[in-house]
C-alpha cells in the first residue's frame, strides 16, 4: 500500500509540480501572480501550459475543461482533447497558453437574473491561478471564473476573489498603522465542516422525493429518531467506514486535506471536516468534496444526501464555515495571545467584525438563504435565523472593561480535576463552545454556522469578508486622521463596543425567549424565509457597501435576487408536484387497498359471527376512510395552488406565494399522509419508510 505522504495531491498540479518542471524566471513569475495579484505575461502562460500539459498527459489525461462555478450551486466544465493533428496524419498532444488562459462557453444556458439572453449566448472562462489545477478521472479540470460577454460575473468565485481583494486592501491599511510594514498580504481562511446522510441506493430509488428533491416530502416518525443520543461519535459502520476510507483516498489524491470524520447527532448523518485552506481554494475543494461524496457513494450502493432537511424530526445537515484572516508573515489576526486586554490589534480586528455582523446581518442571512435551509434554521439543532455573535466569557469582559473604562480583573484560567488520579489535568478554555449561536468566536476564528450542507461557501464569505473590509475603511478612515493614534484607537474599540453589543449573545439561541428579545428589544432582524431575506440584498446600505468595494455590480445584486429567488420558487414548485404525484399514485391507491381489505376483513367476520369484529379494526377502517377523503382534498388544494402559482410572473411575488400558500398547504398534506403511514400495514406501505432509511445501512 502506499504510504499517504507518497500520493497526497498526486492529481495536483501543485507548487511542487510547477518548481520541478517550470524554468526559474518563469515559477519566480507565476508565483509573483499567485502571491501578490500581479499580471501574468502571455508568453509565462503558454511555458506554465505546455508543462501542465505534460504532466497531465503522463498522469493518462486525455481532456482538459475550464472547471467553473456558475450560479446553478453546483460546478460545470466543457471537455476538449489535448489532441491536435499532425503533419503525417497522427497526432500530437499539446496545450496552448490561450487555451489555459480563457474558454468560451454558453452563458445563455446558465443562470443569469436577465443579463443574457437566449440569443446572447458568448460568456469567457478565464483561468484563477491561485487555485490548483487537478486531475479528474482522465480530465485535466482548470479552475477558472465565469462572466458574460459584457463582463459581468456569472460565478461565485468572481466575486469571491473580489470580496478577498478588497479585506486584502483595507486590512493592509489598518496595519500599516500599527507599524506592520513587513506585511503585504492579508488572505481570509476557512475550514469548512460538511455534514451529510448516507442511505441505502435501492432503497433510495423506490422513493420519488428523495429522487427528484433530495429529501424525504413523506415520512411518519420511526419509533426510535435520536433521542438516545448513541449514534453521535459512536463505532462507525462497517459500510460506512468503507465508504469513507474511499472517499479519503479520493480527497486526498487531489490535495483535500480531509481529516476529521465521525458520526453526527442524527441516525446516518456523518460529518467531514478538513483543515484550513485560504478562501479561494477551500471554496473549490469543498465543491468537489461534494461531488466525490455522491460519486463514491454510489461505489457503495449507497447514496450521499446533501440536503439541508432530508429527514423532519431528526436533525438537518450544515455546513460550520471557520473564518479567520491572516498575514503573508504568519500573523492570525484573530488570535488574542495570552493577553487580550493588551493585544490592541487583536481587539480592533474583533471589533471590525463585531461591527461588521452588525451592520450587515441581513446580508449574512441572506448569504445562506435557501428553500432548503429555511427548514433548519431555527430547528432546534442550528442556529436561529436570527444572526448574533458568541464571544464567551473572556471576551466579554474585556470589552465590558473597555466600554465603562474599568480594570479588566481577568478571567481565572482554571485547571479541570477530573477525579481519577491516573487521568492528567489540563487548563480549561477561558471561552466554552456555543452550538447554538450562528456566529461564534472560538479562540483564533470564527465559526459561521448557519450555511447549508449543499451550498457553496463562496456566498457566505463573500459577504463576511466585504462586510469586515468595510468596518475596516471606516476605523482607517478615522485612525489615519487621527493626531493621537493611541487614544483615538482606544475610544474607536470602546465607540464600537457601545454601539454594536446588541449583537453579542452569549446564551441559548433556540431559547424563544431570545427570539423575542432579539426582534423586541435589541431590534435584530429574524428573516426567516428566502422569500423574506433575499430582498435585502437591495437595500440601499447593503448595496452601497458591496458596490463601494468592487465586489459587485449594481446589476450583479440584481441578477443574483432574481436567480436566488427564482430558484427558491422552482425548488418549492418540484417539491409541491412530486407531492401531489406520489400522494395520487402511491400513497391513496395504499391507503385505500388497505381500507379495503379491512373492510373486506371485517364483512367476512360479519358473516361467521359478528361477536369476531373488533372495535379497532372499525375504527382504523373509518379513520383511514377519513384520512383518504382528506389527503385527496389535500392533494387537489395544493394542486390548484401550483396552477395559481404558475400564472404570477413577478418573481418577488411568487416567493412570498409560495411562502404564505404553497408551503402551508405542502405541510398540511404531508400531515394526513404521515398519519396514514402510521396507520397503514406495512406490506401497503409503497416506499421504504424513515426507519428503513434511517437504519438501513
Amino acid at each position: 500500500m502506499t504510504p499517504l505522504p507518497e500520493y497526497f495531491a498526486s492529481h495536483v498540479f501543485d507548487d511542487k509540480e510547477m518548481r520541478a518542471r517550470l524554468s526559474a524566471d518563469v515559477y519566480a513569475s507565476l508565483r509573483k501572480t499567485i502571491d501578490e495579484g500581479t499580471r501574468l505575461d502571455e508568453s509565462v502562460a503558454n511555458a506554465v501550459a505546455a508543462a501542465m500539459c505534460d504532466w497531465a498527459v503522463e498522469h493518462g489525461a486525455t481532456h482538459f475543461t475550464h472547471w467553473f462555478q456558475p450560479l446553478t450551486g453546483i460546478t460545470a466544465e466543457k471537455h476538449d482533447g489535448f489532441l491536435n493533428p499532425a503533419p503525417d496524419g497522427r497526432i500530437i498532444m499539446e496545450f496552448s497558453g490561450k487555451e489555459l488562459i480563457k474558454g468560451e462557453p454558453d452563458a445563455s444556458s446558465f443562470p443569469s437574473g436577465g443579463i443574457r439572453a437566449t440569443f446572447e449566448a458568448r460568456g469567457y472562462t478565464a483561468w484563477d491561478p491561485t487555485s490548483y489545477a487537478f486531475i479528474k478521472e482522465k480530465t485535466l479540470c482548470i479552475p477558472t471564473a465565469f462572466c458574460s460577454y459584457g463582463g459581468e460575473a456569472l460565478d461565485k468565485k468572481t466575486p469571491l476573489l473580489r470580496s478577498m481583494e478588497a479585506l486584502n486592501r483595507q486590512a493592509l491599511r489598518i496595519l500599516k498603522l500599527f507599524g506592520a510594514d513587513d506585511v503585504t498580504r492579508v488572505t481570509t481562511n476557512v475550514g469548512p465542516e460538511q455534514e451529510y446522510f448516507l442511505v441505502d441506493r435501492d432503497m433510495y430509488l423506490k422513493r420519488k422525493d428523495l429522487i427528484f428533491t433530495g429529501r424525504t416530502l413523506f415520512g411518519a416518525k420511526p419509533p426510535k429518531g435520536q433521542e438516545l443520543e448513541d449514534h453521535y461519535f459512536g463505532a462507525i459502520k462497517p459500510r460506512v467506514q468503507a465508504y469513507m476510507e474511499d472517499l479519503n483516498d479520493e480527497l486526498w489524491k487531489l490535495g483535500i486535506l480531509a481529516k476529521t470524520e465521525h458520526n453526527e447527532v442524527a441516525p446516518a448523518q456523518h460529518e467531514l471536516a478538513p483543515i484550513y485552506s485560504t478562501t479561494n481554494v477551500a471554496t473549490d475543494h469543498n465543491q468537489l468534496t461534494m461531488e466525490i461524496m455522491k460519486k463514491v457513494a454510489r461505489r457503495h450502493n449507497l447514496v450521499c444526501l446533501l440536503h439541508e432537511k432530508p429527514f423532519a424530526g431528526v436533525n438537518g445537515s450544515g455546513k460550520h464555515n471557520n473564518w479567520s484572516m491572516s498575514t503573508n508573515t504568519g500573523v492570525n489576526l484573530l488570535s488574542p495571545g495570552d493577553t487580550p486586554h493588551e493585544n490592541a490589534q487583536f481587539l480592533l480586528f474583533l471589533a471590525a467584525v463585531i461591527k461588521a455582523v452588525d451592520d450587515y446581518q441581513e446580508l449574512l442571512r441572506l448569504s445562506v438563504a435557501t428553500a432548503g435551509n429555511d427548514h433548519r434554521l431555527g430547528a432546534n439543532e442550528a442556529p436561529p435565523a436570527v444572526i448574533s455573535i458568541f464571544l464567551g466569557d473572556e471576551l466579554s469582559a474585556v470589552l465590558d472593561a473597555i466600554e465603562h473604562d474599568t480594570p479588566y480583573a481577568g478571567v481565572e484560567k482554571k485547571r479541570l480535576k477530573l477525579g481519577v488520579d491516573s487521568l492528567p489535568r489540563f487548563t480549561r478554555d477561558t471561552t466554552d463552545r456555543n452550538r447554538t449561536s450562528p456566529f461564534a468566536f472560538t479562540g483564533n476564528k470564527f465559526e459561521f454556522r448557519m450555511v447549508g450542507s449543499s451550498d457553496s461557501i463562496a456566498c457566505a464569505n463573500i459577504m463576511i469578508n466585504s462586510a469586515v473590509a468595510e468596518s475596516l475603511r471606516v476605523f482607517a478612515d478615522d485612525l489615519e486622521q487621527a493626531d493621537d493614534f493611541a487614544s483615538r484607537l482606544h475610544s474607536l474599540i470602546q465607540e464600537t463596543i457601545v454601539a454594536h453589543k446588541r449583537i453579542i449573545f452569549n446564551g441559548n439561541g433556540y431559547d424563544d425567549a431570545w427570539i423575542k428579545e432579539a426582534e423586541n428589544v435589541r431590534g435584530l432582524a429574524n428573516l426567516r424565509t428566502t422569500a423574506d431575506a433575499m430582498p435585502h440584498l437591495l437595500d440601499d446600505k447593503n448595496a452601497s457597501m458591496l458596490i463601494r468595494h468592487g465586489v459587485f455590480t449594481q446589476t450583479e445584486l440584481e441578477s443574483r435576487c432574481e436567480i436566488k429567488l427564482e430558484n427558491y420558487v422552482r425548488t418549492v414548485h418540484i417539491e409541491a408536484l412530486t407531492m401531489v404525484d406520489m400522494a395520487r399514485r402511491e400513497i391513496l391507491p395504499a391507503v385505500s387497498a388497505y381500507a379495503a381489505a379491512l373492510a373486506s376483513g371485517i364483512s367476512a367476520k360479519k358473516a361467521v359471527d359478528p361477536l369476531l369484529v373488533c372495535a379497532s379494526d372499525t375504527l382504523i377502517m373509518r379513520r383511514l376512510s377519513n384520512l383518504s377523503d382528506a389527503i385527496d382534498d389535500d392533494t387537489r388544494i395544493l394542486s390548484d395552488a401550483v396552477t395559481a402559482l404558475d400564472e404570477i410572473a413577478d418573481t418577488t411575488k411568487a416567493s412570498a406565494f409560495v411562502r404564505d400558500q404553497i408551503l402551508p398547504k405542502m405541510q398540511a398534506l404531508r400531515a394526513d399522509c404521515d398519519e396514514a403511514e402510521a396507520m397503514t400495514a406495512a406490506s401497503y406501505w409503497p416506499f421504504p419508510t424513515y426507519g428503513d432509511l434511517l437504519f438501513g445501512v
